[in-house]
């Protein structure tokens, strides 16, 4: 990110030292029937983006997919900060102060936390029903003039959807009975079919519009009908299951896809079946299909968080060290992550676009089939909902590339 000069906040200084607290008035009414952020100097490839907030307080900053210290405008009640972004962006963002990061929990521009009160698009994150520990939360959606479409996402009336069921699975790994929703494919026996299970399931199903995505995927040929899980989890416990453990291991190994088998009588062919997830969720489907390939041949992975365990937990990029020591196993991979994603891991670890590069070039120097990609985006499930098209169609479509390659699906991306 490169700071800058908005125009418009520098015609605002001279505007304000002849007509004061009039020129501020007028730029309040022009932010509020234009909307927020403001941007300018598109120069197709970038441009120059301004947030801007009223109130209060010590400190004011944008959060999330812009990360991006606001300044007050000489002694009035006007932030601003500004940054040029690519003109392709497409993230969500919140505003705080006096260092507050807690992600929204109202749609209201009120608060620590909270939306861009001038933004009209807001994406919500509605809580999962069956987890009592979930909570609903809010963030304000950038997107800039040239962000790409998203065609598979969207629901079309001209397409077949599949079904979509809740059931419940009780597991002795985890002691607990675990949620999952089941996608089946419209019009289509379920014997034999391809097998795709998905970490953060209410996510994936909601927010990310998977289900949407399968149907339009198969109707177009790109993907093979198939049965998909979706496993929801609990929020309060996510950071310790989702991670490299034997009770993870067991319960999609040994519950979840042998209850698969019996119930919809998916293949028994590994190659065929795919374990994927974000986040914390790509570390474990990562995890899972190294210690398990007899079960899963291939991995989705979207922003994994390969820098995993944090310092107090052990020795940081643990699953990769595994990956270079291990033989190479019947494994294919999607891997992508945001350009965006270059924040620290926990407790100083190297950046999630640092270790997806390292893991990239682990499973190449071990030999293996890797589809790569970076996108102008951050660590979010706006960018996922986009990408995870592609990584269906790396992982499920028609698949003939030769081992040790690297299949790159993003103009944007270089070799670090």
């Amino acid at each position: 990110m490169v700071a800058s000069i908005s125009p418009r906040i520098g015609r605002l200084f001279d505007e304000y030292q002849h007509g004061g607290t009039d020129a501020l008035d007028k730029f309040w009414r022009e932010v509020a029937a234009g909307g927020t952020p403001l941007i300018e100097e598109p120069d197709g490839i970038s441009a120059l983006v301004t947030f801007v907030w009223r109130g209060s307080a010590d400190s004011t900053n944008t959060a999330w997919g812009v990360n991006l210290p606001l300044h007050r405008f000489i002694d009035t009640d006007l932030w601003y900060g500004s940054v040029r972004l690519p003109l392709d962006l497409r993230t969500i963002y919140f505003i705080c102060h006096d260092g507050a990061d807690a992600v929204p929990v109202e749609d209201t521009g009120t608060g620590l936390t909270h939306v861009d009160e001038h933004n009209k698009e807001i994406v919500y994150f509605q809580h999962d029903p069956r987890d009592q520990s979930d909570w609903d939360c809010w963030a304000s959606l950038l997107e800039l003039p040239a962000a790409p479409d998203e065609p598979w996402s969207v629901p079309r009336t001209d397409v077949r959807h599949g079904s979509l069921t809740e059931e419940l699975l009780p597991s002795i790994a985890l002691n607990d009975t675990r949620c999952i929703s089941v996608y089946l494919p419209p019009a289509v026996r379920t014997d034999g079919l391809p097998l795709l299970v998905i970490f953060d399931g209410y996510i994936g199903r909601n927010l990310q519009r998977i289900p949407a995505t399968l149907d339009n995927l198969i109707a177009a040929g790109k993907i093979p009908p198939l049965v998909a899980l979706f496993v929801h989890g609990r929020d309060d416990r996510r950071s310790e299951e989702l991670t490299p453990t034997q009770r993870m291991l067991d319960f999609t190994t040994r519950e979840l896809l042998p209850w698969a088998r019996r119930r919809w009588r998916v293949t028994d062919d590994p190659s065929q079946r795919v374990i994927s997830g974000a986040s914390l969720g790509g570390l474990t489907a990562m995890f899972i299909a190294l210690r398990a390939p007899d079960c899963f041949g291939a991995v989705l992975s979207q922003s994994g968080v390969f820098w995993w365990p944090a310092p107090e937990q052990g020795q940081s990029e643990l699953l990769i060290r595994e990956y270079a020591a291990a033989t190479r196993k019947p494994l294919r991979f999607y891997l992508d992550v945001g350009d965006r994603e270059t924040m620290p891991g926990h407790g100083g670890t190297a950046s999630t676009l640092a270790t997806n590069r390292k893991m990239r070039d682990t499973l190449l120097n071990q030999g293996y089939d890797v589809t790569y990609a970076e996108h102008h985006g951050g660590h979010d499930p706006i960018s996922w909902r986009r990408t995870i098209a592609d990584g269906l169609i790396a992982v499920l479509g028609a698949y003939s590339q030769p081992s040790g390659h690297a299949h790159l699906l993003t103009a944007n991306w270089t070799k670090n």
